[in-house]
């Protein structure tokens, strides 16, 4: 019964139009009165103890990072270098904006924020050199995706926070997996290229992509400083974000001198928006994770997956696919905050390494990214592509299947990430 009335209420208030911070609330006031063990004062406790968390710290730093980094010319530098590298080859202009969307993902953390940027910049060069525009579109949604799973990662921080397992290891175990995730839509667009007629842009000579190389090592440097400083313990993820906060404005200021005192209210403004809808969530989803435990709601679940528990891959695969589903309803944020403390007493009952879980969890989350009809990312590029939504819904679709392959695997051969992880510890 408590399973039918937490999702009842969510969904009831989901379905009215209440913003989903909101819809966490009305679930947590529905749960108490079941319970009969209604008190304002717990709900207004939990949603402060929610966002009141030093970890969280690195929301608002990673979000700003995003933000100077863009305005600085950080992002345009790597797509500069990028095509200095592989815009020759046939379908170039893909292949630029894969691993754009690689190495921006160890930058800012965020698939709106690297879509946007990859889009605004090659969406337009892709539309003159004749590519089909909601194929170039959904390249750059499926390859913004890769944004939560390459540290620094905001999903793995909020993640960390929920389930208590360390944020830096999951920061480090999501590396090849989300490079494998970037391969597998390079191999996607190579193949549904194969029979297009695209021009290729000409050779860039060594003396400009050595110039390319320079100009964009500044950008370069900053995820080597992260992930480095995390490895060797010279800060905790909440100091990394201040730290990249602070080297993109550094870089943006000073060496590329693109962001100009006057630009910084605006951008520390930006920063601020998005950070309190997060802590909203954030305080918000506390209180029903709160009661979600008071009610034992992982215990009945724990009970109606029972004939599962005994095999963790099949376990693993049906949690999967509960999660597909709900990611073409749901954002990530909500996700996360809602599923987080419901799998999480599961997963470690059956054993299963909680970082592992993380790693494909947040990449299942990721994807729901680009799935309709929700999909914050397709609506992001969308705007930017100037395009319908049933269009890039079509061009998306053999990335979202490369990156669903991906997923399978992972979850299938849990060593793909295991294996890499040690390495990195």
């Amino acid at each position: 019964m408590v399973v039918t009335v937490f999702l009842a209420s969510l969904l009831g208030a989901m379905a009215l139009g209440m913003p989903i911070a909101f819809a966490l609330m009305v679930c947590g006031v529905a749960l108490m009165l079941h319970m009969n063990m209604f008190d304002a004062q717990l709900i207004a406790q939990n949603t402060i103890d929610g966002a009141d968390n030093f970890v969280l710290m690195a929301v608002p730093f990673f979000m700003l990072a995003g933000e100077f980094m863009n305005a600085g010319g950080l992002s345009r530098r790597i797509v500069n270098l990028a095509m200095a590298l592989v815009g020759h080859i046939r379908g170039g202009l893909g292949y630029v904006a894969v691993f754009a969307a690689i190495i921006m993902a160890s930058l800012s953390g965020s698939a709106a924020a690297d879509t946007a940027a990859i889009g605004v910049l090659l969406i337009p060069m892709m539309r003159e050199a004749g590519y089909s525009v909601p194929r170039a579109a959904g390249l750059i949604a499926a390859g913004g995706i890769i944004a939560p799973v390459i540290p620094p990662s905001i999903a793995f921080v909020m993640f960390g926070v929920i389930a208590q397992v360390s944020i830096t290891k999951l920061f480090l175990a999501g590396i090849v997996p989300g490079v494998m995730m970037g391969v597998s839509i390079l191999v996607a667009w190579a193949w549904v290229i194969r029979k297009d007629n695209l021009k290729a842009s000409p050779r860039k000579s060594l003396a400009e992509v050595w110039h390319a190389a320079v100009d964009g090592i500044w950008a370069l440097i900053m995820p080597m400083i992260i992930i480095v400083g995390l490895k060797m313990g010279v800060f905790t993820p909440t100091e990394a974000a201040v730290v990249a906060a602070v080297y993109a404005l550094f870089v943006g200021m000073v060496v590329y001198k693109e962001i100009k005192f006057s630009d910084l209210y605006g951008l520390l403004l930006n920063a601020g928006k998005i950070t309190a809808v997060v802590m909203l969530l954030a305080g918000a989803a506390m209180v029903s994770s709160w009661l979600i435990t008071v009610a034992d709601l992982p215990g009945q679940l724990a009970a109606m997956l029972s004939p599962f528990m005994g095999n963790q891959i099949l376990l693993l695969v049906v949690i999967m696919i509960v999660i597909v589903v709900v990611g073409t309803a749901m954002d990530m944020t909500p996700t996360i905050l809602i599923l987080t403390p419901v799998l999480m007493p599961i997963v470690k009952q059956a054993g299963i390494d909680p970082v592992y879980f993380g790693v494909i969890f947040i990449i299942n989350n990721a994807i729901g990214l680009i799935t309709p009809p929700v999909g914050t990312t397709l609506n992001v590029i969308c705007g930017v592509a100037k395009i319908k939504m049933d269009e890039v819904v079509v061009g998306v679709m053999p990335f979202m299947i490369a990156e669903l392959t991906v997923l399978a695997l992972l979850t299938l051969f849990p060593s793909l990430v295991t294996v890499p992880m040690r390495w990195f510890f």
